[in-house]
């Protein structure tokens, strides 16, 4: 429903292949219609069953139609991809200097686990940080619930999430990530998600911990565009007070 779901349609256009993608209908109108312009079929499933109702459609669609399913929250080339390619990326990026902590959102677990595997190989040391929303804290053993911190709300803990390699789990509530996403646009001129904001909120808190003189490396996820919808649900007046 995500990235991994744009990324799919994009070669599937390329290659001719037909594609299905499930998602929760709480998915913003601007996914839906970006994954539409590249042709793939868009199957809505029941928002408070966040990803679970999602990952039962595609089982049962890919029964009835003879299909493959990625298996994005369990497949191991999901971690495996970012231990060798982004975390390579990062530390060439780095070169000598070190890296003191990564901080990364958790959606299907891949991103935060191969990346925080390779960077401890190289420093044991490094400090791996999940993010997940407060209103769904999953991974800390609490109860599922509604976020609209797209793309880190499964409603469950992933295969892909190795608690091994991560040492903290931050929480971050709908409207610091908002704020957030918001404030990178204005000050920074960087036109982010959700996702992004949290990060961004998590990065600076460790900032502020560690103190001067470290490293601290986090994820854009995605781009602003495709969230464009949500503004109504953080501006008007209800839903300030009941995100506040």
């Amino acid at each position: 429903s995500g990235n991994t779901g744009i990324g799919l349609a994009l070669v599937c256009a390329a290659r001719g292949y037909k594609l299905v993608l499930t998602m929760p209908a709480s998915m913003s109108l601007e996914r839906r219609q970006l994954l539409k312009s590249y042709g793939a079929e868009i199957v809505l499933t029941d928002a408070e069953r966040v990803m679970e109702g999602a990952i039962e459609a595609a089982e049962r669609i890919a029964k009835e139609r003879d299909a493959f399913i990625p298996e994005q929250f369990g497949n191991p080339e999901n971690p495996n991809a970012h231990a060798d390619g982004t975390a390579i990326e990062l530390l060439e990026a780095f070169g000598e200097e070190r890296i003191d902590a990564f901080v990364a959102a958790v959606g299907t677990g891949g991103t935060v686990s191969g990346v925080g595997r390779a960077l401890k190989v190289r420093r044991p040391e490094t400090r791996v940080v999940a993010v997940e929303p407060a209103a769904s804290p999953v991974l800390a053993g609490g109860a599922a619930g509604p976020s609209k911190i797209q793309g880190t709300n499964a409603g469950f803990v992933p295969k892909n999430f190795d608690p091994t390699v991560v040492d903290d789990i931050a929480h971050v509530t709908d409207r610091e990530a908002y704020d957030m996403k918001r404030e990178l646009a204005r000050k920074e001129g960087l036109l982010v998600g959700m996702s992004a904001g949290a990060n961004v909120v998590v990065a600076a808190r460790l900032a502020a911990e560690l103190g001067p003189g470290k490293n601290i490396v986090t994820v854009l996820c995605d781009t602003g565009e495709r969230y464009f919808s949500l503004d109504t649900y953080f501006t008007e007046p209800a839903a300030t007070a009941a995100n506040a």
